[in-house]
């Protein structure tokens, strides 16, 4: 049999396309490991995989202390996603090996013996960390000495019993909020949604609402359990119990009479977007701060969390979560203008299809959106590179923007054609960006891919405000153009839930540090 010629050392790229497709072109490597000794690594790795779960659920629901993986979480997670978890970690380091469960089960198993207080603890960057700085110390010691500032805390915030959350409208950011903090519930500490409001559809409106919440044609199926009591006008998602409150006044709900108290309200109807509009919602009992999930207009703060979160202070009763757009952009703007400078540049983005929009074609009010989403492409107008000012004022008139709405349902790329002060290389400016995705204060902003073979649909589900396409990256000299994928829905839903964890004061530290 013929076999490919094999050159010692050679290392095989990834990606590496062949202009013509051969037989002989695939490497054969040598077979180094046994069937039995394959599958009983792999049984292994499963049953410690499986022995990591109710260390996961306890220290969460127990301790609030929220488990990752960079960036990937473990709560409640299965088996086969931990082991994926940590598999994808190759990606994030340096010798691109593959996080050992053995490390990270013995970290879990040092910190349910600390009586941890509250806490976002990577367990993917506390093994990379320990290898860098352990100086010759186990890793139980590593981890205690590391965790010490949260260690016999558990009982620090006694009495508190979390932040009674209310959603002013329960479309598609509103029912993602809603799956959000109803994964984040933990042991009730933290944010707690306690009701919608909605206008009253039909008779049946409640089932209606709890179905929507269950089936989702993008995001798939909710994770867990739902319940209605159409006596009483509830949901109960997980062990929450959700009011359902019928209304079309915003400024007449008495939401004390549910026993809700200092809420913090989210508008997700875009229908009021200054003070004057929202602050509507200051007048009913129960109500203390209001979220806006679109871009405030007049003097509302627009905060991009990552970027100006510092800037809301105790006294700030009304702000905005900004735009989707603003949110994917602003933070690899700024990633850039600290290492680069930007002298001017331009936006485009590719927006999927939104609410907004007709199925086919019929009056609309706006320019061009009166015709159907689903069968053209449609350019609009964005917002986003002038509202990026607001939450980072050094781009203040060096942007323009413009969009184009495309016939899919969810995910966007921002296209960032933009001009440097300094002169970069694609490979320079694409590991800074990585960098900057997994160790900088952006890292919940920024991710990273470098693959030549990611669509729009394997963002799905992204946490990040964006992505950045390594792949895609074109830089000449001082000129550079920046593709960054985005979650419109899921990973924008993910930076107002960010936002209302600091409002609340319920964010807790990251650990390592």
């Amino acid at each position: 049999m013929f076999r490919p010629l094999q050159i010692a050392g050679a290392r095989v790229r990834r990606h590496n396309v062949a202009p013509f497709f051969s037989p002989y072109m695939w490497k054969v490597l040598p077979v180094t490991q046994k069937p039995d000794q394959c599958l009983g690594e792999w049984i292994d790795r499963e049953a410690l995989a499986e022995a990591m779960i109710p260390l996961i659920g306890q220290l969460y629901r127990n301790n609030n202390v929220v488990t990752s993986i960079y960036g990937r979480g473990l709560i409640n997670r299965s088996v086969i996603a931990i082991l994926k978890a940590h598999r994808f970690a190759r990606h994030r380091i340096a010798d691109e090996t593959e996080l050992s469960v053995h490390d990270t089960f013995q970290i879990l198993k040092t910190m349910s013996e600390m009586n941890l207080g509250a806490a976002s603890v990577d367990l993917g960057k506390l093994v990379a960390k320990y290898k860098d700085a352990g100086n010759g110390r186990s890793l139980e010691q590593f981890v205690r000495e590391e965790l010490a500032e949260v260690a016999d805390k558990r009982h620090a915030a006694t009495g508190h019993k979390g932040t009674d959350v209310v959603l002013y409208g329960f479309g598609r950011i509103g029912r993602l909020l809603a799956r959000i903090l109803i994964e984040k519930t933990g042991g009730g500490d933290g944010l707690r949604l306690r009701a919608i409001v909605v206008r009253k559809g039909s008779d049946n409106d409640l089932v209606k609402r709890a179905s929507l919440l269950r089936r989702d044609s993008v995001h798939g199926p909710f994770d867990g359990t739902i319940t209605i009591d159409e006596a009483n006008n509830t949901i109960t998602a997980n062990g929450n119990l959700i009011q359902v409150i019928y209304s079309n006044d915003p400024a007449s709900v008495d939401y004390t009479q549910y026993g809700i108290e200092n809420a913090l309200l989210v508008d997700n109807t875009g229908k009021w977007r200054d003070a004057e509009g929202l602050g509507q919602h200051l007048k009913c009992p129960g109500v203390a701060r209001v979220v806006l999930t679109a871009p405030g207009k007049g003097e509302l703060k627009n905060i991009v969390h990552g970027i100006n979160h510092g800037d809301i202070t105790a006294d700030d009763k009304i702000i905005s979560a900004a735009s989707c757009t603003t949110n994917a952009i602003v933070p690899v703007l700024k990633a850039v203008n600290d290492q680069y400078g930007i002298v001017n540049g331009h936006v485009e983005t590719v927006h999927s299809y939104t609410n907004d929009q007709n199925l086919i074609d019929n009056f609309h009010k706006g320019s061009r959106r009166g015709r159907s989403a689903a069968l053209n492409m449609v350019i609009t107008e964005t917002g986003a590179a002038t509202a990026a000012a607001k939450a980072l004022p050094v781009l203040k008139g060096k942007l323009t923007g413009n969009a184009i709405r495309v016939p899919t349902p969810n995910v966007s790329m921002a296209i960032l054609n933009l001009n440097l002060e300094k002169a970069t290389s694609r490979d320079e400016i694409n590991e800074y960006l990585r960098q900057m995705a997994m160790h900088s204060d952006l890292q919940k902003q920024i991710d990273f891919v470098n693959s030549q073979e990611v669509v729009s649909t394997d963002f799905v589900g992204s946490r990040h405000a964006g992505v950045v396409d390594a792949e895609a990256t074109i830089c000449n000299d001082n000129r550079v153009v920046l593709y960054v994928w985005y979650d419109n829905e899921f990973g924008y839903s993910c930076q107002v839930v960010r936002v209302m964890e600091d409002m609340a004061g319920v964010n807790p530290p990251a650990f390592p540090r």
